[in-house]
């Protein structure tokens, strides 16, 4: 795999734990599990947006050095898949307040 699609990867994985630091210890606390543990994820509330940023100009450098190698074609699947990982983190960074709500409500 090309240099530039693992960092898309790193990128797109990067973001998703980004995006998920608030949401992840109230959901593991719903689940029973301790978020005592997980308060470390707090440091990352502050870096989830320029995170996401970094992660979707990764995604799109990746995807134009793909374009002009003419290798767009074989490596959709995973430049697809990267996408939605980014996708999937800017709705859950965008929408985390609601996340919350709901999540406290279940509680």
């Amino acid at each position: 795999m090309q240099t530039y699609l693992k960092l898309s990867y790193l990128g797109s994985s990067s973001a998703l734990l980004a995006a998920t630091c608030c949401i992840l210890p109230m959901l593991l606390m719903l689940l029973g599990i301790g978020g005592s543990g997980l308060a470390v994820f707090g440091l990352l509330a502050a870096a989830s947006y320029p995170v996401l940023v970094l992660s979707t100009a990764l995604l799109l450098v990746a995807g134009w050095l793909a374009h002009r190698r003419a290798t767009a074609a074989r490596l959709r699947w995973w430049l697809g898949g990267s996408a939605a990982l980014t996708a999937i983190a800017w709705l859950i960074a965008l929408n985390e307040s609601r996340i919350n709500d709901y999540l406290i409500m279940q509680m």
